[in-house]
């Protein structure tokens, strides 16, 4: 059983977040439990207003449950104060958005060091390690290049490069793929499918049930509660 608890990098023990509307309260997410083990790779579906969202922002340290605990890489996030919980989430997290996020001014390079940046990485090593990240998705000869003279698939690779320089425990991608066409979108999918193979921690939210089979699990949420747990 210990081995059990030492494997799992995300847990959620009767997770809820509840909103109040006007007079309503709108419970996104419903008591939800379930746990990740390392080096899995999961993708997490359901319809529009199903919560996966909310679900999304709580696994990504974003917001904070109304009730329930949410452990991530060994740690309750319940107890931590907002500083510690940005701290833990800029060490534990790397994330893959479906509008890239990246700084328009910095370089491919620059953009890949910036989490290092705020990990207080040196200089020196930061360039070292983001080059090496740009090798890895195949963008070492775009290093100077601005995001507005890359392609949407340069610049997902760029994002995903970036996710990875603080080593996370955990890689979130929402809709990873949702502003690139069908050829771009396989080869990103092929890209996650390397970092799975290399041992990494997928977690992918998408409508899109092509996109999920890449994944090796799957959870369906629906009306703010697990509607099927697939390990």
């Amino acid at each position: 059983m210990a081995e059990t608890v030492i494997d799992e990098v995300v847990r959620l023990d009767g997770v809820c977040r509840h909103y109040t509307v006007g007079d309503e309260t709108v419970k996104a997410l419903d008591g939800v439990s379930f746990s990740i083990s390392k080096g899995g790779y999961w993708a997490i579906m359901g319809p529009s207003g199903s919560g996966k969202s909310t679900l999304l922002n709580i696994l990504g340290c974003l917001d904070r449950p109304t009730a329930g605990a949410y452990w991530l890489n060994g740690e309750n996030t319940a107890s931590m104060t907002d500083n510690a919980l940005s701290d833990h989430r800029l060490k534990n997290l790397g994330f893959v958005f479906q509008s890239f996020h990246l700084i328009p001014q910095l370089t491919v390079l620059e953009n890949i060091e910036m989490p290092m940046f705020y990990l207080g990485v040196p200089p020196g090593e930061r360039r070292r390690r983001a080059q090496a990240l740009a090798e890895r998705v195949g963008m070492a000869h775009r290093l100077r290049h601005l995001p507005a003279e890359l392609s949407g698939g340069q610049r997902q690779r760029v994002a995903v490069a970036r996710s990875l320089a603080n080593d996370p425990a955990v890689l979130l991608a929402d809709e990873p793929t949702g502003n690139l066409d069908s050829a771009t979108s396989v080869q990103i999918m092929q890209l996650f499918q390397e970092l799975y193979e290399q041992g990494k921690t997928i977690i992918v939210v998408t409508h899109e049930p092509d996109i999920a089979e890449y994944a090796k699990s799957r959870i369906v949420v629906k009306d703010g509660r697990i509607q099927s747990y697939t390990p």
